[in-house]
């Protein structure tokens, strides 16, 4: 059904979609989080009517304004190359995938661009209540935005709700619900959502300690200080939970990938987790022989809990995935690689035998090609693999990602608990250590942010779409010059894009509160 492609085109269509998603990710969470921030001021200025909360929402709002519109540029763009650069992934799985984009567009951003005019224009045109109620229904909006294009993605990672049509040669949804608040979707959706209130709350607290570095604006800084912590404590403690939720969702679904970020290779009951560790550069394949660490620090039985809430269960390794033959939850043994891929090949030859027989009006011989399709349509995806080594996701890349990921999220909770106890024990409007450390920390959000997509979408390679389509097989037959004209086109387009953004933001903080 899919054309052998060059794999430099695999690359650089990858490569191209990657830089899209990490420049739309720097605006996006920035968005959710200062939403919710300018939300609970604007909320005590309607509480208590004190013309300073007013004043201090519409400072974050310009901020806001300024990274929202840039963060829809670069979604645009994002969505686009579905069609420009993935269209067999869009030919296959279309009518499930872009139900949650549609609606996307239909509803969250016709929402986000309706209220953000009341909550820009509308001071003074319409009463403090219906204004409030736009400036929450904005952040809204765009949650819900986040919503459904984390169903989608959450889709990617776990395909539910669906059955694959031989006739037309797509996968199409039987059951909307089922994508939609699917176990995978709603942690994604926490866990996302939470990160972009730290960012939001990071940039606030940050922004603010510059301006009692520069001994401007105390009052306001101090207040959005409190507001900002409060938020991030808040939002940096519960997305530890949900990414309990999710590291047990990826371990249910995604078990390579929870290898790769383990860095394990060979599975046992009480797996440990690693706190710390080394990988060692050497070690290329999973059967090469090598020591997969150089150094380690484990936490005792952690990982078998976090994998299967029980701290004795057996948790695979990378090679147990590859060679099969351990016991499942379900008393049946798991398949090898190998064996997957012959039934990903059966099931494809089946496919192909249906077409002919269906176009030769054999209606005998196309049940029976039907019957061996759906017996092995389950393993599709594997027939498209040529090596096993293929389903090993970047280990190096994926274990060290989530490990920065996780001690930021640690770092955080502990920033944001000290904030709190200095700026209401202690004085620290001249604590300028703590101004500095908390502008340092800015960058450090957007860094916890990016780490968790890195370890999202690289650590479910080779895969577009779990177990069903390798990128391989997904990506629309171009050129490999024009991918990468149009890579460095948009690599020049986003970086002034945010350099203008920034220049934008400084100005408008340079020229205060």
């Amino acid at each position: 059904m899919f054309e052998s492609i060059d794999t430099s085109l695999i690359d650089w269509s990858r490569a191209q979609f990657a830089l899209t998603a990490i420049y739309h990710w720097i605006f996006v969470p920035l968005t959710l989080g200062l939403a919710v921030i300018m939300g609970i001021m604007e909320t005590i200025y309607y509480r208590t009517r004190n013309e300073f909360w007013k004043q201090a929402a519409q400072f974050w709002m310009r901020l806001f304004g300024i990274n929202f519109a840039i963060g829809v540029a670069t979604g645009l763009i994002l969505e686009f190359e579905f069609g420009t650069n993935w269209s067999n992934y869009s030919w296959f799985v279309g009518d499930i995938f872009g139900a949650p984009l549609a609606i996307e567009g239909i509803l969250a951003f016709f929402m986000e661009a309706t209220f953000i005019a009341v909550m820009f224009f509308g001071w003074g045109k319409v009463s403090r209540r219906f204004h409030l109620t736009s400036t929450w229904l904005t952040g809204l909006g765009a949650t819900i935005s986040a919503w459904w294009i984390l169903v989608a993605n959450a889709w990617m990672q776990n395909p539910v709700g669906m059955v694959f049509n031989p006739d037309t040669a797509r996968n199409e949804m039987v059951d909307f619900w089922a994508v939609a608040t699917s176990p995978m979707a709603v942690n994604k959706f926490f866990h996302s959502i939470l990160s972009g209130w730290v960012l939001g709350a990071v940039f606030v607290v940050g922004v603010s300690c510059w301006y009692l570095l520069r001994r401007r604006h105390k009052e306001f800084a101090l207040a959005s200080i409190r507001v900002g912590a409060w938020v991030g404590l808040f939002a940096a403690l519960m997305s530890a939970w949900t990414g309990d939720g999710s590291g047990y969702q990826v371990a249910q679904k995604q078990p390579m990938k929870l290898a790769a970020m383990e860095g394990y290779y060979e599975g046992q009951q009480g797996a440990g987790l690693v706190a710390f560790g080394i990988l060692n550069p050497d070690k290329q394949t999973p059967a090469d022989g090598v020591e997969p660490f150089l150094m380690r620090i484990e936490l005792p039985k952690m990982l078998s809990l976090l994998a299967e809430r029980d701290p004795n269960a057996f948790v695979p390794g990378i090679n147990n995935l590859l060679e099969g033959g351990y016991r499942l939850k379900d008393g049946s043994q798991a398949l090898s690689a190998e064996e997957k891929m012959a039934r990903g090949r059966k099931a494809i030859a089946a496919f192909a035998a249906y077409r002919t027989a269906k176009a030769d009006g054999n209606e005998e011989v196309a049940a029976e090609a039907a019957v061996v399709l759906q017996d092995n349509v389950a393993y599709f995806g594997y027939g498209y693999i040529k090596d096993v080594n293929e389903l090993v996701p970047n280990v190096p890349l994926t274990f060290y990602m989530f490990r920065v990921m996780v001690m930021l999220g640690g770092y955080f909770i502990l920033f944001f608990a000290v904030l709190l106890f200095l700026v209401y024990r202690k004085n620290l409007a001249e604590m300028r250590w703590m101004h500095w450390i908390a502008l340092f920390t800015i960058p450090l959000g957007y860094l916890a942010g990016q780490a968790g997509w890195v370890v999202a979408e690289c650590g479910r390679q080779p895969w577009a779409i779990q177990d069903m389509l390798p990128t391989s097989a997904a990506i629309s037959r171009l050129d490999v010059g024009s991918v990468q004209t149009t890579f460095f086109i948009f690599l020049v387009l986003f970086t002034v894009l945010l350099i203008a953004e920034i220049g934008i933001m400084l100005r408008a903080i340079r020229k205060g509160f």
